[in-house]
């Protein structure tokens, strides 16, 4: 599924002698970016064997860690992967122990699908926090207010509409020149705060007990979205290498859709793209002298076929420069006609 992150090939360094690289020659002696695991090698997972493996007679399908990029078989990875399949991706244990702040999410994310971010989580995850409480004599009050507004004339209404910016605006002064007190006393009640500094989603998870377990973890499709980005927690995923983790051009989900996007581009015809982006006299001449080509071409190599001779170059070489001048001759009988 994925591409090997951060790998260069090797040719043009210290391992292969007069072997210069053609994309890139001035290249350095050692790729210090490159890791060489097992897998470059022909060995997977813990048990350290190859795949297909001839020895192993049990059915086990293979999972690669996401982090490490190591393919496991599922019954060594120390935890059961979730039978329906419903995950996206998996870490494995030895890379659970090396990106140990993990857990803290694992009990939150792991395994679990998550929801979608609504407007009130939205809110909350900025920091604010909004608390209106209103006793029942306030509520009774707001009503008889009310109830005097509605009794109010006609002229009093329409000076009250030409004073006032808007109906709202004019209810609020009213409200509070006739209870100053008690709006005095419910502003105490009413909380609006956002939070200045941005708060480390991490260290809220480790303020709550979780467990740490010796396995792998399966994770749901938008897990890393979830991942704190505050500058501690993006130093500390700098200092452990899996700076990716926060990257959503690296998930599976990712690589899948480009996997995708190229087998289309693949199965698509080159010939039709090009007929696409003509006008109907462009696309006959073209269809013609496709078929021309083809026919000839085929004559040209059943020859070789029956003598049972090698094709060469200049064969190839050859036959292209008939075509070309037979074709030369046909246009210019066509010119002469039409003048």
């Amino acid at each position: 599924v994925f591409l090997s992150r951060n790998f260069r090939c090797d040719c043009g360094n210290s391992k292969f002698k007069n072997l210069q690289c053609k994309l890139l020659p001035e290249k350095g002696k050692v790729n210090s970016g490159n890791k060489y695991n097992d897998n470059f090698y022909g060995l997977y997972c813990t048990c350290k064997r190859p795949y297909p493996d001839p020895e192993d007679e049990i059915p086990d399908e293979m999972i690669q860690c996401i982090v490490c990029e190591d393919w496991f078989h599922g019954r060594h990875l120390g935890a059961v992967p979730p039978e329906s399949g419903d995950f996206h991706e998996m870490v494995c244990q030895a890379c659970m122990k090396h990106c140990h702040f993990l857990w803290a999410y694992a009990s939150q994310l792991a395994g679990k699908e998550i929801p979608p971010l609504t407007k009130a989580n939205s809110l909350e995850d900025e920091g604010i926090v909004l608390k209106v409480e209103e006793s029942e004599e306030q509520k009774k009050e707001i009503k008889t207010e009310g109830a005097v507004e509605h009794h109010d004339t006609k002229e009093e209404k329409q000076l009250e509409q030409f004073n006032e910016p808007s109906t709202s605006s004019g209810y609020c002064r009213k409200f509070l020149q006739k209870f100053p007190m008690e709006i005095a006393e419910t502003t105490s009640e009413f909380s609006f705060t956002k939070s200045e500094e941005p708060i480390c989603k991490l260290k809220e998870l480790q303020s709550k007990p979780f467990v740490k377990k010796d396995t792998a973890t399966f994770w749901p499709s938008n897990w890393r979205s979830k991942l704190c980005t505050c500058e501690d927690c993006l130093k500390m995923y700098s200092e452990l290498e899996v700076q990716f983790l926060t990257d959503e051009c690296d998930t599976v989900l990712a690589y899948e859709n480009k996997g995708t996007s190229d087998q289309e581009t693949e199965r698509r015809d080159p010939l039709m793209d090009t007929l696409n982006s003509m006008n109907r006299v462009q696309q006959v001449e073209l269809i013609c002298e496709y078929n021309d080509l083809k026919t000839e071409l085929t004559d040209y190599l059943r020859r070789f076929a029956d003598e049972g001779t090698v094709v060469k170059r200049e064969d190839i070489q050859h036959f292209f420069e008939e075509f070309q001048s037979r074709k030369r001759r046909r246009t210019n009988r066509m010119q002469y006609y039409c003048s």
